[in-house]
């Protein structure tokens, strides 16, 4: 027998993007709202007195005045970063010789993928997150163990190997051939099964060859339904690394272009410095850009262009990118993007950073249709927040005049301890 369930508290979700119409019309905020579950999936949501005569046989949860909404979806992480997230110092091709690469060395141990993997979605369930995007390592140990502990969970997610032929550690080195190999058997087995989704995941274009590029760019093209995901003009010194390897390609976009790795479905972390003809083929292309302000700031990257951007029509996520971004939080991502935007002149509305953190990175995915909001037909997978977690945030909020008002001080100042309950295809946990 089915068994029903009624959230009730304050609800939010969005009935289209406050990036690109009027706030009022495009979020929806019920002082007194309830979202009913079952089997997995959001049975419908709406006023608390309504659904509550409309399912009287329903387990009923009160939340109260806490804010239930859709939960956060991360569109670009590394898991095998999480034990070296927050280490000092070093711009990006320093900190991936000096950290990432030596701890990604470990992961052909079956045994320390699966601890690592656990952990980490252990780490993100707690700060409110419930799908991410991750890469892998080069082993295939690594990706079997974060889709291993996903299905145990019945998480949403999607990951990838990473795949490295050259500029990387002995270890750290796969082959063009090797990489499509490998690539092509995890996503025969991960893709679809279950709640999984498989992404090709060349790590950047400074550490494959063009051969291995061409090879994972066939690759797609033979699996089109799955993702692409990499990384894309994320510091100045970098693009200039990119030229030198590349010199006859236009730009960094053109690497991959040119090697079949453009188009719909392909997620392109960062994303900071690109030219005017890179911003026109992603845009033509409908490829997605995933805005990682943590780790921008930590790394010294620089500043997303997030008003000109979305100005352009341009798809664009949300994410930590831990562990070069500085906190497992999406709360904490959304801060350092608002930060970010008034550095450029942008004062964000806590609306467009909620859409950005939910239903923007689901579209990044080309999951929106699966997960990012509360709306009937949806899976349920869902955060609950306390927006007075603290005496700071409760100060702040007890002054509030409007729901954003109340709202916001949580997406500045909020944490772990702001989120009250996490649920994942319907389950707390």
């Amino acid at each position: 027998m089915t068994s029903t369930t009624v959230l009730l508290g304050q609800t939010l979700r969005f009935a289209d993007d406050p990036f690109h119409a009027p706030i009022e019309d495009a979020a929806i905020w019920e002082r007194r709202g309830a979202v009913v579950i079952a089997d997995g999936i959001i049975q419908d949501v709406g006023g608390a007195d309504t659904l509550g005569a409309a399912y009287p046989d329903a387990d009923v949860v009160d939340h109260g005045n806490a804010l239930i909404t859709a939960g956060f979806v991360d569109a670009h992480a590394h898991y095998p970063q999480t034990g070296i997230i927050a280490s000092w110092g070093k711009r990006l091709i320093d900190w991936l010789n000096t950290y990432t690469f030596p701890e990604e060395t470990r992961f052909g141990d079956a045994d320390y993928a699966k601890d690592v993997a656990a952990r980490y979605l252990d780490l993100t369930r707690a700060n409110g997150t419930t799908t991410m995007a991750s890469f892998c390592t080069i082993h295939p140990e690594s990706v079997d163990a974060l889709f291993e502990a996903a299905e145990g969970r019945n998480q949403r997610v999607v990951a990838g190997k990473t795949c490295m032929d050259r500029n990387a550690p002995d270890g750290l080195r796969d082959t063009a051939q090797g990489a499509y190999d490998d690539s092509k058997r995890l996503l025969e087995k991960w893709h679809g099964r279950g709640r999984g989704v498989y992404a090709i995941t060349p790590r950047f274009s400074p550490t494959s060859t063009p051969d291995q590029l061409a090879a994972l760019g066939t690759l797609w093209g033979e699996h089109p339904d799955c993702l692409m995901q990499t990384h894309l003009s994320e510091q100045t010194d970098e693009i200039a690394w990119v030229a030198e390897l590349y010199p006859d390609a236009r730009d960094y976009l053109d690497t991959y272009e040119a090697h079949g790795l453009l188009g719909p479905g392909g997620m392109y972390g960062h994303a900071i410095h690109l030219t005017a003809r890179e911003r026109a083929r992603l845009r033509e292309v409908d490829a997605a850009l995933v805005h990682c302000p943590t780790s921008n700031t930590f790394i010294g990257s620089g500043l997303f262009d997030m008003a000109g951007l979305m100005g352009e029509g341009q798809r664009i996520g949300l994410a930590t990118d831990t562990g070069g971004g500085s906190s497992f939080s999406m709360l904490r991502t959304m801060a350092a993007a608002y930060e970010i935007a008034q550095l450029r002149g942008t004062a964000l509305h806590p609306a467009q950073l909620y859409w950005l953190a939910t239903v923007g990175s689901a579209r990044a995915l080309r999951l929106d249709d699966k997960i990012g909001n509360l709306a009937k037909g949806m899976e349920a997978d869902i955060v609950v927040l306390d927006l007075s977690s603290t005496a700071v945030i409760a100060q702040r909020a007890d002054r509030a005049e409007t729901e954003w008002e109340a709202l916001f001080p949580t997406l500045m100042m909020g944490d772990d301890r702001a989120v009250v309950e996490t649920r994942i295809a319907g389950a707390a946990g």
